[in-house]
Formats: structure tokens, sequence, C-alpha cells
């Protein structure tokens, strides 16, 4: 594992990403198109989920760490295409500059409380960071300009879900296991699961039961479903990613 990006690097990138957001919805023939990787939503629908999570997690950040619950909002998603261009916009502004005001090392709510993750601002950014990324891919399919992540996004990406959605100190219920995830960039991670949870750590010398390889934007895709596991390579036993994928921790 390397150095993570910096905190300024996590906001220039949700700005970057948002821009390429908005173009989407910009250039789409209509808002009333599916999303193929988000059947239960349109365009619109997309759109209002970014909008309106911007707002909120920006009121979370600025109501400080004490806070016990993410923050609601009664922002509303304009239907007119220029008006929520510009709203898309604000709802970003209002989440970099909460998150700039308070700096990477405070703390803030977060929902991920027995993960590798801290409580921090900094690591609500890079969470953001990939909320944003994936969902303008699922907006760049749905009107068929699909494009990988951005390798400095995906790759940090690759890390981010690990330590966020993968780790955890839930007991994991089958036989200890070892999956290793390989990025053709050059970058490999390693899952150890056991009855002490899932941790994320370097490679050992140790051999995986289970792998998984591919681009640093595939394995991201991969992560959030948005691609078939057909897509990236797996080696190994085949029972686990099948065991790993139907785990619930919080069941």
């Amino acid at each position: 594992m390397e150095k993570t990006l910096q905190f300024s690097d996590l906001l220039r990138l949700i700005e970057e990403r948002s821009t390429a957001f908005q173009a989407v919805v910009a250039a789409a023939p209509s808002l009333d198109a599916i999303v193929p990787t988000c059947p239960e939503w349109t365009l619109f629908d997309l759109a209002e989920h970014i909008g309106t999570g911007r707002f909120a997690w920006a009121a979370t950040v600025a109501a400080g760490p004490d806070a016990t619950t993410k923050s609601s909002t009664d922002a509303v998603a304009p239907v007119d295409r220029a008006e929520l261009s510009a709203w898309l916009a604000d709802s970003t502004r209002a989440l970099v500059d909460a998150l700039r005001d308070a700096g990477p090392d405070r703390g803030c709510w977060v929902w991920w409380e027995q993960s590798q993750s801290p409580a921090t601002c900094g690591a609500v950014a890079r969470h953001q960071l990939q909320q944003m990324a994936v969902h303008t891919y699922d907006a760049q399919i749905t009107v068929g300009t699909p494009q990988p992540l951005p390798e400095e996004i995906a790759l940090d990406g690759v890390e981010e879900f690990l330590f966020t959605c993968c780790a955890t100190t839930a007991a994991w219920p089958h036989e200890p296991a070892v999956v290793d995830y390989h990025a053709t960039e050059g970058r490999s991670w390693r899952v150890r699961l056991s009855a002490d949870g899932a941790q994320v750590g370097p490679l050992t010398a140790e051999a995986a039961d289970a792998t998984a390889t591919g681009t640093a934007s595939q394995l991201v895709e991969f992560f959030y479903g948005r691609i078939s596991p057909d897509a990236v390579k797996l080696d190994g036993d085949p029972r686990v990613f099948d065991k790993l994928f139907a785990w619930d921790p919080d069941a």
C-alpha cells in the first residue's frame, strides 16, 4: 500500500468529477433515461441523489465532531436543466467549502464505525470522492459514453473501498481466508478474513486463497457492482468470493 491522496487533492478531484457529472447532465438527450447500473433511477433521480447527498454531507461536516447522525436536508432538485446544473454546482461547492473549513483531521460523524477508515473529515472527503467518481461513471454509461475512472482516483478508490466498506471487526463466519487484489497499475492489497473480522494490509509471502486482478478502475467498478465479476480476473477458490459477496457483517 502506498500513500493516499492529499486532502487538497481530494477536494480538487471532487470538484473535477462533479464538473464531469454536470457535463453529462447538460448534454444528455433526456433526463428520463434509465441508469443501467442503478435501474431504479433515471438520470434525473441520479442527479437529485448527488445534489441532496452533497448538501447533507456538507451539513454533517459543518455540524462538527459531536454530531451523532448524518444531517438531513430540505434541498430539492429543480426540474429545469439549467437550474439543475447550477444546483449541482452549489451542492459540490457547499461540500468542498465545509470540508476545507473543517480540515482533514477534525472528527465527523460517519457510518463506518467498525472499519479501518477513521471518523474524520479527511476520510469523509476520501469516500465522497469515490461516490462522485462512481456516480459519474453511472451517468456516462447512461448516455453511452462510459469512461474508466481516472487512474489516481481509481487507485485510491480500491484502498478506500477496502478500508471503508470491507474492513470490519465483525467476525468472519467461515474458515479463515486470505484474498488479494491486484491493480495492473502496480499496486496490491490483502484482506485477511477471520474470527477477528476483515483486516486490510500489505501483501506477505503467504499464498492467497483467492485473488482478483484488473485495472484499478475495473476493481472499483467490480466492488460497487458496476461490472460483472467476469470483467476482472478471478483466481483461486471461487467459493471465497461467493461467501464474501453474500456476507453481511451487520446481520
